[in-house]
């Protein structure tokens, strides 16, 4: 199917916006003198909370939301470093399409002026909200729901707030560690009858193995406890804005029906109030945003019942949330602030292959469902629905890369469910002095494994959780170091002048 017009007229602009210098050094986004330059930020925080009824999506089978336990938001936060504008947001929701995203940039874009190109939008990925991605995660929908474009209007109406709050500024950034909610949730297991998966054969590692059991081998892969945060305040030193990232999964913990930001929502209040930022005009607005966490979760796996604490519901969300606040607020004691950094930001449509089922993969599931059992595995008949829904897909996708610059920050947005791996892979490559990545960020195209964990297999892996091609994170890590490459020059030469 092809895109909309809207679309299109999108990418249109935003190519035009490049010939003319915003991805160009010595163009648009070089040419202030650090001299002079006034440095401002604002931030806001839009409603987004859906109305009751609404579905809500993160388990296997949606659910209509049945109460409103805390609030949803598009958090916005609007850096100008005098040339150049960069506005980041952040929207409490499981994961957001490309179309209500480039329908809210196109809204920001004709009242503000400010390119499609400078605008980072993405999704906490809270389990607990009602959905904005749509039917599928790689065929184009022109129709969107009365949710999707009530939450573009919300987002559209934070960038536009944030930019009237814009004041001098200063800014700093940090990162600080915190291991102990981290767990890779891929796992080696010595039984062969925890590996089958819906499509008739045998995978090498297994999606949340049974806790404290002695068939655990070994995790499948890493995990990031790095957390990395902008800090953002007021020439007088009043707190303005603070983003952090964290490759930790949603937490949980949510009675069914219920709706709520997770443990995402959670840190916004509390590192407000550590800040001794809980009430104040205009608002403070904390971020927290979702790094590198396809396949890591909260779940100390090697732990048996008996070690485990049993959790009242929204207790464990809390308890993370109250670490990563503490932990940002010691780091952010110790912050460097500045009065002036450099702004830019790149974007790129990377052409990704589809995936398609094999003759083999299909005979089973229609086997599956003609004979109505499962076939040997409990998501069978899910999966079969789901490979069906894929005849209407094209061959290939086109998904948006982001990079921005803040001073020697650098920040990667990918548009997937990123393995942790791989954001570690741009944090040691990478030519910035801290560099962190937002995924889900400007459309939700699914997981993204590198090829190795393609190999293992599992849930995060199949046909229907992942869409595009093995090697895709190979080409979106080396598409991404080329954009910070050009930042980092870009920077350099700014700075110099």
């Amino acid at each position: 199917m092809r895109p909309s017009f809207l679309f299109a007229s999108l990418r249109t602009a935003v190519v035009l916006a490049i010939l003319i210098g915003f991805s160009h050094p010595g163009q648009e986004d070089l040419k202030a003198e650090t001299d002079g330059d006034v440095f401002r930020a604002g931030a806001s925080a839009s409603n987004i909370t859906p109305p009751l009824g609404e579905l809500i999506v993160g388990g296997w089978k949606p659910v209509p939301a049945t109460h409103i336990h805390d609030e949803l938001y598009a958090r916005c936060l609007v850096l100008d470093d005098g040339a150049t504008k960069l506005a980041i947001v952040l929207c409490d929701n499981v994961g957001i399409s490309r179309e209500v995203f480039e329908l809210a940039k196109a809204e920001v874009s004709k009242t503000t002026g400010l390119p499609a190109s400078h605008l980072l939008m993405a999704s906490t990925h809270t389990h607990s909200a009602t959905t904005a991605r749509g039917p599928s995660k790689v065929i184009w929908e022109d129709d969107l729901t009365d949710y999707q474009r009530f939450l573009a209007k919300r987002i559209s109406d934070g960038v536009r707030r944030a930019l009237n709050h814009l004041e001098p500024a200063r800014i700093g950034w940090g990162k600080i560690d915190e291991p102990t909610e981290v767990f890779n949730r891929r796992w080696y297991v010595k039984d062969a009858g925890l590996l089958s998966n819906p499509f008739g054969g045998v995978d090498q590692v297994r999606m949340n193995p049974p806790r404290g059991s002695a068939v655990l081998d070994r995790p499948a892969g890493p995990t990031d406890p790095e957390i990395s945060f902008i800090s953002v305040q007021s020439v007088t030193g009043r707190p303005i804005a603070l983003l952090a990232n964290y490759s930790l999964h949603y937490v949980g913990g949510v009675p069914t029906g219920e709706v709520s930001a997770d443990y995402f929502g959670c840190f916004a209040k509390l590192v407000a109030e550590k800040l001794g930022a809980d009430d104040q005009t205009p608002a403070f607005v904390g971020m927290l945003s979702n790094g590198t966490s396809g396949d890591v979760n909260n779940i100390n796996f090697t732990q048996s019942s008996s070690q485990r604490k049993r959790y009242k519901s929204y207790e464990k969300m809390q308890e993370v949330a109250e670490k990563v606040a503490s932990r940002v607020y010691e780091a952010n004691q110790k912050v460097v602030f500045h009065d002036w950094v450099p702004l830019a930001a790149r974007v790129t449509e990377l052409q990704l292959t589809l995936r398609k089922p094999s003759r083999e993969m299909l005979q089973h599931l229609a086997n599956s469902v003609a004979s109505d059992t499962d076939q040997g595995h409990s998501r069978t008949r899910i999966y079969a629905d789901r490979i069906a829904k894929l005849k209407r897909a094209p061959t290939t996708v086109h998904v948006p890369l982001q990079t921005i610059c803040i001073g020697e920050l650098g920040v990667a947005a990918i548009p997937f469910e990123a393995f942790a791996e791989i954001g570690l892979e741009l944090k040691d490559r990478g030519p910035f002095e801290q560099t962190f990545t937002i995924e889900l960020a400007n459309g939700s195209y699914g997981y993204l494994p590198t090829p190795r964990q393609h190999r293992l297999g599992g849930y995060e892996t199949w046909l229907g959780t992942n869409f595009v091609e093995f090697d895709a994170s190979i080409k979106i890590v080396n598409s991404i170091l080329g954009m910070f490459d050009e930042l980092d020059s870009a920077r350099r030469s700014k700075v110099q002048r």
